[in-house]
């Protein structure tokens, strides 16, 4: 585990709890956005002193009944919760949340591409946890294609975010699609992952402070669904992209990213490309 990412995440969840979603008064005078320490600890029955121990990572191990009692004040989802609990078990000598000595999982399984046979025309990716593109369908490569996202060997998402100019255009919410990257990154032993520590390294090198000052502050597990904006050089105006997230059996190490249309001009855009596409493959 990167430094204090426990005491980072308790923080940034402290933050954004409003006193009315934790049952209590709004007072005129608030410094502090969210809840104070104090408040925390009062709602989840622990020491203001206490509180601030993990928050500063002078303390990494709490108890499970602490653990319980803050993400019920916080207000944690399922996600949220794992990822707080992987975070107090990192802080453990040779805990292993994943397989961190392993080879990043490069091999498709067959019933894997028959799936992304079926998900045709639906712009669908598979991608493991350096954020390497293993296999993708045609829609996902008539998407990205043309934006350079399918260059290098492998193909990265990660690296294209970060080291490539053309992603700043690519993505008009370029900043969000990178603390995302980062999330995705950071969502197990990340650093002590000696794969993933290779991966960063080199970003800090080829990205320096977009990636680096993200690596220090970003926190929490990454966005399972959303909205994605996107330029596509063929296409006039914005796409605007719902995606979901599909985790794969946890020894594959792979999840599937699907992107479908938010709206009906997206829709017709992506209709577009589809049937320019099939006219090339029929030449």
């Amino acid at each position: 585990m990167s430094e204090n990412e426990l005491g980072r995440f308790l923080r940034g969840r402290r933050e954004a709890v409003t006193p009315a979603e934790a049952g209590l008064p709004t007072g005129p005078r608030r410094r502090t956005p969210g809840l104070r320490r104090s408040e925390l600890a009062m709602l989840a029955g622990v020491s203001v002193e206490y509180v601030t121990r993990l928050e500063q990572g002078r303390d990494r191990r709490p108890s499970a009944s602490v653990l319980s009692a803050l993400a019920e004040v916080l207000g944690l989802g399922m996600a949220e919760r794992i990822h707080l609990y992987r975070l107090t078990k990192a802080a453990e000598p040779g805990f292993s949340c994943g397989a961190e000595s392993t080879t990043p999982a490069r091999t498709v399984r067959s019933p894997v591409r028959a799936l992304l046979d079926q998900l045709e025309p639906a712009a669908t990716v598979l991608v493991n946890r350096l954020g390497e593109l293993l296999a993708w369908t045609r829609g996902f490569e008539r998407l990205v294609g043309p934006v350079g996202m399918l260059e290098g060997s492998p193909a990265s998402m990660v690296r294209y975010v970060f080291a490539d100019e053309r992603a700043r255009t690519a993505f008009p919410d370029w900043g969000r699609v990178a603390d995302d990257q980062v999330a995705a990154l950071k969502d197990g032993p990340f650093r002590a992952d000696p794969h993933l520590a290779r991966l960063a390294d080199e970003l800090t090198v080829t990205a320096g402070a977009g990636f680096t000052e993200r690596e220090a502050s970003v926190s929490g597990p990454p966005r399972a669904s959303g909205v994605l904006r996107m330029v596509h050089p063929g296409l006039s105006g914005e796409l605007r992209l719902a995606y979901e997230t599909l985790e794969l059996p946890v020894d594959d190490d792979q999840r599937l990213l699907v992107y479908l249309p938010a709206d009906e001009a997206t829709a017709a855009g992506l209709a577009a490309l589809t049937s320019a596409g099939e006219r090339l493959r029929a030449v």
